[in-house]
């Protein structure tokens, strides 16, 4: 029972986090209170203040209108990219591990070539060749994550396809496809929900690095990487122009990190996903 309560607690915490965040992130243009690229001139890196609550940065700007709108540019980037991984990655593994064989070998391999590459290094491979900006971003990620969880997919499917009921399915003459959609994908998706929740906090991350090396959204479009770098050289001067934005990336992480260990417990109790 109190595992239980828990658990409900970490889901309940990290969706109420996150709908707040999505809310402020949507409100963005309606609560800030002045425009992410409005310069104070006479007010550069001024400390928080009433009018500014979390100070001004190192052109004047103020930090809490960017933070806002740096916030909905980093979960969608995010969030975009975990459902693209996941949409191209649930129909990949399924086959994978239903069919086996020559289409499992297949898939398998392609999946093992996207693996070799480091997942910033990749990143940036396809930023060089395509251009920076946060499509490209939301696309790289994507396909970092896309092998990822493809492979917890397969697994999953390969544990559900052994079961009695889908034996049961075929041995009453059911087609693959029906199988497939009827009985594998609904029961094989719990992994899959877990591990792109989880992704979902490193992807806020990556996209943060690479905005932070200016490979990722791009100025005069704020970034929380972006506003983390434009701070690095004034940190001892002007420290709350780093530690706001950095505060919001560690919010925003914890809150996938709850969510994604709450549907951990509930959907993965024997850790395929892991």
């Amino acid at each position: 029972m109190s595992r239980l309560r828990s658990t409900n607690a970490m889901i309940l915490a990290g969706l109420a986090v996150l709908a707040l965040l999505g809310v402020i992130a949507v409100a963005a243009p309606w609560i800030a209170p002045y425009d992410p690229e409005a310069l104070d001139v006479m007010g550069v890196m001024g400390p928080p203040s009433l009018a500014h609550p979390f100070g001004l940065d190192v052109l004047g700007r103020d930090v809490l209108s960017r933070v806002l709108y740096s916030l909905r540019v980093s979960l969608l980037v995010s969030i975009s990219a975990v459902a693209v991984a996941t949409l191209l990655a649930v129909p990949l593994g399924l086959l994978a591990g239903y069919f086996g064989r020559w289409v499992d070998t297949a898939i398998s391999r392609a999946l093992d070539m996207m693996l070799v590459l480091p997942a910033m290094l990749m990143a940036i491979t396809l930023i060089a060749i395509l251009g920076p900006g946060s499509a490209v971003a939301t696309l790289a990620i994507a396909m970092i994550y896309l092998p990822i969880l493809a492979r917890v997919m397969r697994t999953s499917t390969l544990v559900v396809t052994g079961l009695d009921y889908v034996a049961g399915s075929r041995a009453r003459g059911a087609s693959h496809l029906r199988v497939l959609v009827s009985h594998v994908a609904p029961n094989a998706l719990g992994p899959v929900v877990v591990q792109a929740s989880v992704l979902s906090a490193f992807a806020l991350q990556l996209e943060a690095g690479l905005s932070f090396l200016g490979l990722g959204t791009q100025p005069p479009t704020p970034s929380l990487g972006g506003m983390l770098a434009d701070g690095r050289d004034v940190l001892i001067q002007a420290p709350w122009v780093e530690i706001f934005p950095g505060l919001a990336i560690v919010i925003a992480v914890l809150a996938f990190t709850l969510l994604g260990e709450g549907l951990r417990r509930v959907f993965d109790p024997r850790g395929v996903a892991e």
